[in-house]
């Protein structure tokens, strides 16, 4: 056998060597060690930040979802409702509308949606914040602002037997407050909102 049949099978035997070793450290042991700490240090967030009542994934508290009348479109008026979504709350479907500001169709929609959300909890159509009446981004924004939660809270009071104050408690419990102390704005997690109103109800 030639040299240099030799070197190019010594190099062929290097590689896979290099191959064998490269695929069990970033392969197995690499995934292994970073799902241990994962798993260990941020449990909660490494498996999507599950909300659970009764031992049961109800939801996360990432994502929004819908709080309609069973087996309809028709919010239910015992919950709090959260913001619109162009995706019908699906996470393998977010995205905005891609309506401008000035754009008719939104304006049109935003106005409907405003007489709607207004007559739903029994207020004046000023009083009405923009987020209960604009998606978001992302369409499946798991909080509204205090505002908004500001607005639903005698409606919900009323159909879950509750007091006003009881009720306000709640929003205040579940609201939190700027990342850091300046970037983003307070905003009530509707999902853990609404678990809480349940299992006071239930009281």
């Amino acid at each position: 056998m030639n040299n240099s049949v030799t070197s190019t099978l010594r190099l062929a035997w290097a590689s896979l060597r290099v191959l064998l070793v490269l695929t069990v450290v970033c392969g197995v042991i690499y995934p292994l060690v970073v799902t241990g700490i994962a798993q260990g240090l941020f449990h909660g967030k490494a498996n999507g930040s599950e909300v659970k009542v009764d031992g049961k994934v109800v939801g996360s508290e990432l994502i929004g979802q819908s709080w309609n009348i069973k087996g309809t479109k028709t919010p239910d008026p015992r919950w709090f409702q959260g913001r619109p979504s162009n995706s019908g709350d699906d996470p393998l479907a977010t995205g905005s509308s891609q309506l401008g500001a000035s754009d008719p169709t939104l304006v049109k929609n935003v106005k409907a949606a405003k007489r709607r959300v207004a007559e739903f909890n029994g207020v004046p159509e000023s009083e009405i914040p923009k987020d209960a009446v604009t998606g978001s981004a992302s369409a499946i924004d798991p909080g509204i602002s205090p505002a908004y939660a500001e607005i639903q809270v005698k409606r919900v009071a009323e159909r879950n037997r509750l007091t006003v104050a009881q009720v306000e408690k709640l929003v205040q419990d579940n609201t939190t407050g700027r990342t850091v102390g300046f970037l983003g704005e307070p905003a009530v997690n509707v999902l853990k909102l609404n678990i809480a109103v349940k299992e006071l109800a239930t009281k």
